[in-house]
């Protein structure tokens, strides 16, 4: 079911950006980092990887010098699911959050990006299991990631190729 959402999502892809999000010290929120480590080497050059920890307004920049027409973020979320469970939320479906681990929350972040850029944003979300202080996920979590990079890196290949990349 995700690799679909994501194939309609990424439909017309011509330059994809996916930004890894999490804190590598509270164990699931890493779950972002991990996704996008685990796709390096795996997708074409017409797709950019970024770790942007819990700060991705600190890529704007980049954001705005790639220009990509489609840009996907990677976060743990507490979404009442199962841990490991994911959901594909666009911008509009963000929750206009108050409290945060993010210096600027996640739709705030999203809205500006469409605006300025002109491209499509969405969040995909994980549902951590353990979010406690400490280093190393857990093993659902550990293996929602995998998951995850194997059907971005797959879907990418085919909808954002161009060749080898990153």
């Amino acid at each position: 079911m995700m690799e679909r959402e994501l194939r309609e999502w990424f439909a017309g892809c011509r330059k994809a950006m996916v930004m890894g999000i999490g804190n590598p010290l509270r164990k699931d929120d890493a779950v972002g980092l991990e996704v996008v480590r685990k796709m390096e080497g795996r997708v074409g050059k017409g797709v950019e990887l970024l770790e942007c920890e819990t700060v991705a307004e600190n890529f704007l920049e980049e954001v705005e010098r790639i220009r990509p027409s489609h840009l996907l973020l990677v976060d743990a979320a507490l979404l009442g699911l199962r841990p490991g469970d994911s959901r594909l939320l666009t911008s509009e479906e963000l929750p206009v959050e108050t409290v945060s681990t993010h210096l600027l929350p996640l739709r705030i972040f999203c809205e500006y990006v469409r605006e300025v850029v002109g491209c499509k944003v969405a969040l995909l979300c994980v549902q951590p299991g353990d979010t406690d202080f400490g280093e190393g996920m857990t093993r659902e979590l550990e293996e929602a990631a995998e998951r995850l990079a194997d059907t971005l890196s797959l879907v990418l290949r085919d909808l954002c190729g161009e060749g080898e990349g990153r």
